[in-house]
């Protein structure tokens, strides 16, 4: 049987992003009024072992790192078919940049116990950093490949992936254990049914701590991240909107001459 474990991040929801706000200690951005959702991404990476799912035996561990609400989206995900849900949640990993995130998260899924897949979404949209998949990898000393975009084949050793790479992609053989982030491209993440939220009721969502995982406050949030930022700030965008009188050719050579004056064509 085949273990797949799922990092899910819990983000912002985007229709809410102008809600936001940064805090002035910290610099980071502020979530505790804003619904969270499952990062896009990380719904393709679940979305894959689904699919895995329906071939072949596998059991799908979702993890998560975030405040009591990101579980929620655990649930959401059991919902969809995942098997087990596991939320790592204390305040010492508020602040946590890639780096401490990655560290717990590579604990977590230590006292997991072994799993043979490791999937994560190439990116946030709240961070965006596309380190958290690497630095996971190099935690737990396992192969990666990143911009997965395709699962050509596998079994319960060897999995030949398709990879995104400049102008390109690239076919690529791993052995298992092993840790892939995925893109957008890979497949297109299903919806919610009532029958998978019936069933996932009887699903449990264990909570671990920073003890439980067995780490120290000096190695995660805040303080184990070795990231510094200097300002964070908000950028205001206007647009302006005029309108071009005239009949259709004067209002066609305006819009030509506006278009030249800005340095468009």
């Amino acid at each position: 049987m085949l273990k797949i474990v799922v990092c899910v991040k819990a983000v912002p929801e985007p229709k809410a992003a102008e809600e936001l706000k940064i805090d002035p200690v910290t610099k980071a951005l502020a979530r505790m009024d804003i619904p969270l959702v499952i990062n896009s991404l990380d719904r393709n990476a679940l979305e894959a072992a689904l699919l895995v799912k329906e071939k072949t035996t596998t059991h799908i561990i979702v993890i998560s790192m975030g405040p009591p609400p990101a579980g929620d989206v655990i649930k959401e995900c059991l919902a969809l078919g995942a098997d087990t849900g596991i939320l790592l949640s204390d305040r010492a990993f508020a602040g946590a940049d890639a780096y401490a995130t990655a560290f717990v998260l590579a604990a977590a899924i230590k006292k997991a116990g072994p799993v043979d897949l490791i999937l994560c979404g190439r990116a946030s949209s709240d961070g965006a950093t596309e380190w958290v998949g690497p630095e996971l990898a190099v935690f737990l000393d396992l192969p990666i490949v990143t911009m997965v975009r395709e699962l050509v084949d596998y079994d319960d050793t060897k999995w030949i992936v398709k990879a995104d790479i400049e102008h390109g992609y690239r076919l690529v053989q791993v052995e298992l254990p092993a840790v892939f982030t995925v893109t957008q491209k890979l497949n297109t993440p299903r919806t919610l049914s009532f029958s998978g939220i019936i069933k996932s009721r009887k699903k449990e969502i264990t909570t671990w701590n920073m003890a439980d995982i067995a780490l120290q406050a000096e190695s995660v949030g805040l303080q184990g991240s070795p990231t510094i930022v200097s300002k964070l700030e908000y950028q205001e965008r206007k647009r302006e909107c005029q309108m071009i009188e005239g009949t259709l050719d004067e209002k066609v050579d305006l819009l030509i001459r506006k278009f030249v004056e800005a340095g468009v064509v």
